[in-house]
This record gives structure tokens, sequence and C-alpha cells, in this order.
């Protein structure tokens, strides 16, 4: 069977036990169509770039399904019937990635605080030397046109 992604954003004022039971029913009806999801992630209520249907938030879930077209067909059917979903992107993958999603690995390196090369220590800055108390004053032309004659 062919393998699938998906990803649905459902509406922002649902608690997060409704959003994952969006999860369940979707997944029940890929299930009784033939298909089955191979693993499904809740992402969480993330901030959109622009607003749907009025929200700018929505609760974000990502699955993996192995599932005959028609029973894939009627998923997303269902999903854009339902008054809770405002989106849903399915696209057909060859193989699933091993591991976690990119959000879900993102989520897990804000939790341990990982900041990578941005860690607080510095190293050696050298020598500033003296810097001077008043920095506004630059000295000079910067250049860019001031005003004044234009006629030369």
């Amino acid at each position: 069977m062919p393998l699938y992604e998906h990803v649905m954003i459902a509406r922002q004022d649902l608690s997060n036990t409704q959003a994952e039971g969006l999860i369940e029913h979707f997944s029940t009806v890929l299930g009784d169509n033939g298909g089955k999801v191979v693993e499904h992630e809740y992402w969480g209520v993330k901030t959109m770039a622009y607003k749907i249907n009025k929200n700018r938030k929505g609760h974000y879930a990502f699955l993996k399904t192995d599932a005959p077209a028609a029973a894939v067909q009627e998923m997303e059917r269902l999903m854009r019937l339902h008054d809770d979903v405002m989106r849903v992107l399915t696209i057909k993958v060859d193989a699933h990635g091993e591991g976690p999603s990119v959000q879900m690995q993102k989520r897990d390196d804000r939790e341990r605080g990982d900041r990578g090369d941005r860690g607080g220590d510095r190293g050696d800055r050298g020598d500033r030397g003296d810097r001077g108390g008043d920095r506004g004053d630059r000295g000079g032309d910067r250049g860019g046109d001031r005003g004044g004659d234009r006629r030369r």
C-alpha cells in the first residue's frame, strides 16, 4: 500500500484531549477503510503565519499512514467536512522517516535547553581597548544626502 504523511490543523479553542481525540477519530476512519496509522504525533498549539477562519493559532497533528488511496480520500473528505479541522495537507512519500519528526526534535531541543554553539562562554575576546564614554559622536561625514543645495 502507498505511504502518506498528513498534517492537520484544528481550531485553537479545542482542548488538548479533544485535539488528540480527532487524531484517534480519523485513525479509526482510516482503519475502517483498509488502512492503518503507522505513527502519529501531536505537535501542540502553534501560532500560524496568517489567520485561518479568524484563528491565529491551531492544534497541529502529524500522521504517518499506510493506506490505499480510497481510504486516504475518504479520511480527507471527512476532515474537510469536520468543523474543528481548519486545514489538511497530505503528501505521498516513498518511505517514512525514522524517529521523531523535525517539529518534535525542535521541541526536545527546547525542553533540554540545548543552545548548541551559542553557549554562555564566549571565549577570549581579546583586548577591546578603551571604547570611550560617548559613542554617539562618531565624527566625520558618514555619507548620504543631508539636504542642502542640490545644484552642482
